[in-house]
């Protein structure tokens, strides 16, 4: 297989027009680099559009055997130089692997609800590192999905790629544009919402918290309003004895996740 080695080629085009936001909602396809990445992708059954390999920079003989197991399967795969995939490299010391995967858009009508579902909710998020790492908490705890309100940051940015560590290919994640979208489906499938909230009233670990169960979580910066919080069926607060007013939205995520399982495993 002769190797790329021009950036006017129209694979390099595309995976260019992929690093940006626009590019990856218009192809509904994602640019993921990285051995380990790319090998939860495949692991995991994502659509592996093209799968790119740089032969001088890919040294790991298990990457080398599982690209040559991909490609007997009849996945397509194109070479390219070394100095061209630096160029595209987004990622410091490139592995010389990645691969264009295809992504699965969902809407809430399309998740599986069960009586012991567990979903995260989060309305208006900005940063897409605190995103990745919340699927990859919600994945850790068996969780059922991860369900993006309003204005949110992208999901398949690179910073959410790579802190999800690949979660993000095996969680189903969902969008809707209004919090009363999110509010209605919970009310026709007997999800329960907890918020949270630094004027709520009880502490996280007194709450009982039902099934199934929707945790839902505001931006970074503004939290959840007060309407919404009123709107939900249990507001809970994460206590705070420093001089921090609040948690990191992706630490405050986990400390309720596992309080949930924590209860959850007591009742079994």
């Amino acid at each position: 297989m002769a190797q790329i080695e021009s950036a006017a080629n129209p694979l390099i085009k595309r995976i260019r027009a992929l690093q940006e936001r626009k590019g990856r909602e218009q192809a509904g396809a994602l640019f993921v680099e990285g051995i380990q990445p790319v090998w939860q992708a495949v692991d995991a059954g994502a659509g592996i559009e093209t799968l790119v390999i740089a032969p001088d920079l890919l040294t790991s003989a298990a990457a080398r055997e599982m690209v040559a197991q991909q490609r007997a399967a009849g996945v397509p795969a194109a070479e390219i130089s070394a100095p061209l995939y630096a160029r595209i490299a987004t990622r410091e010391n490139p592995s010389g692997l990645a691969a264009i995967v295809r992504i699965a858009s969902r809407d809430l009508a399309s998740l599986a609800v069960t009586p012991q579902s567990l979903f995260v909710a989060l309305h208006e998020i900005g940063n897409p590192g605190n995103l990745g790492t919340i699927l990859r908490t919600v994945d850790a705890v068996g969780g059922s999905g991860v369900i993006l309100v309003g204005d949110t940051t992208d999901p398949y940015h690179p910073n959410a790629v790579r802190a999800s560590v690949g979660t993000l290919f095996r969680l189903p994640i969902a969008r809707v544009e209004r919090i009363e979208d999110l509010r209605e489906w919970s009310r026709v499938h007997g999800v329960s919402v907890v918020t949270t909230s630094a004027r709520a009233t009880q502490e996280h670990w007194e709450a009982r918290y039902p099934s199934p169960l929707v945790l839902l979580f505001g931006n970074e910066g503004r939290g959840l309003s007060r309407e919404v919080v009123e709107q939900g069926d249990l507001a809970v607060r994460i206590p705070m004895h420093g001089g921090a007013s609040s948690l990191n939205l992706a630490v405050a995520a986990g400390v309720l996740l596992y309080e949930v399982l924590r209860q959850r495993q007591e009742e079994r």
